[in-house]
């Protein structure tokens, strides 16, 4: 897909110094980029790349002004860098307009769906499904029975979505995630084994939720695991059964969310987090990398480590933590001068 440098401007309600006629058919970094590529400028340590850079179009600051000659386009913006992200929607959405089903899948007869389907090979849908409009369903995807899924998500190769679950609106769903699958649920008997408890509920994901490949939602042992508007989950994630996170929280890779834990709006979670079960985690909350929350946590408290403590106090006891050796040897050598001095 081409576009000229007036088609972007048009897009991006920018203002063009150049020529209006220029056209790019990818997108590239700044400092990498060839002819026929779009660029931006948004850092100001880049800046010395925009004289050199040779990308046809670069997208800068409406504020920018060049104080020596350039050969790039300039497409002057309010926010090149939300720009650039606009124009990558364009570009990665040109080559997946995809429509038709395709004749190796297996779709029962009782299917209700809008325009615009497409449905990949060897792709099975179970009775009593309902799509929405534009609904795009890549290869060796398995849509269970009653499951609901609204307009324009996309699901990639390999996702199972299991029975009764319910999606929103412009999902984004990766290659081999699960949704609604059994809950890890058991009950201790009185000889030590456990008896299985059966988990009846069923999975709900608003609208506008993108979730990694590879990661699991269970579905709830009654009622509903609830994913809010606008979340964000990276690859690898575990979320637990009747687990809510709540609308625009972010969670990175390799993170994983113990049942009935409730997590609140706008929450930061980092990488390799781990959250225990039956927890009410507030609102803006921030979780670093690699911590273990083990306790309710407050709207907008920010913490680290296991468990997972103020971050500021982590960071201030981490002082004493490394220099615990020095710290030791001193002590030692204390100690030793007392016995000696008797």
């Amino acid at each position: 897909m081409e576009y000229t440098a007036s088609q972007i401007a048009e897009i991006l309600d920018g203002s063009i110094e150049g020529d209006p006629k220029a056209s790019v058919s990818f997108m590239a970094k700044i400092e990498e980029a060839k002819k026929g590529a779009l660029a931006f400028l948004a850092n100001p340590k880049y800046t010395p790349h925009v004289y050199t850079t040779k990308a046809t179009i670069t997208l800068v600051s409406t504020s920018f002004s060049p104080d020596k000659e350039i050969e790039t386009t300039l497409i002057k913006v309010n926010d090149p860098y939300q720009s650039f992200t606009k124009m990558l929607t364009h570009f990665n959405g040109a080559g997946k307009k995809r429509n038709g089903i395709h004749k190796q899948t297996v779709i029962d007869e009782s299917l209700t769906h809008g325009e615009g389907l497409f449905v990949g090979p060897f792709s099975s849908i179970e009775a009593n499904v309902t799509l929405g409009s534009n609904v795009k369903i890549h290869a060796n995807v398995c849509i269970e029975s009653d499951v609901i899924i609204g307009d324009n998500t996309v699901i990639f190769s390999g996702t199972k979505i299991l029975a009764k679950s319910q999606i929103g609106a412009n999902c984004i769903i990766h290659n081999n995630v699960v949704v609604g699958a059994d809950g890890f649920g058991f009950s201790p008997t009185t000889d030590g084994s456990y008896d299985k408890i059966p988990q009846t509920g069923s999975v709900l994901i608003e609208d506008d939720v993108e979730i990694g490949a590879n990661t699991t939602i269970d579905r709830a042992t009654l009622g509903f695991t609830i994913i809010r508007k606008g979340v964000k989950l990276d690859n690898l994630i575990q979320v637990a059964h009747n687990v809510e996170i709540g609308a625009h929280t972010v969670i990175a890779a390799q993170s994983g969310v113990a049942g009935s834990t409730k997590v609140g709006s706008h929450c930061v979670i980092g990488g390799q987090v781990g959250i225990g079960g039956h927890l009410k985690i507030g609102d803006r909350v921030h979780v670093q990398a690699k911590s273990g929350v083990l306790r309710n946590l407050k709207n907008d408290e920010k913490v680290m480590g296991m468990p997972a403590i103020d971050y500021y106090n982590y960071n201030k006891s981490y002082v004493h933590f490394k220099n615990l050796p020095k710290h030791m040897d001193t002590l030692h050598k204390l100690d030793k001068k007392i016995i000696k001095d008797g």
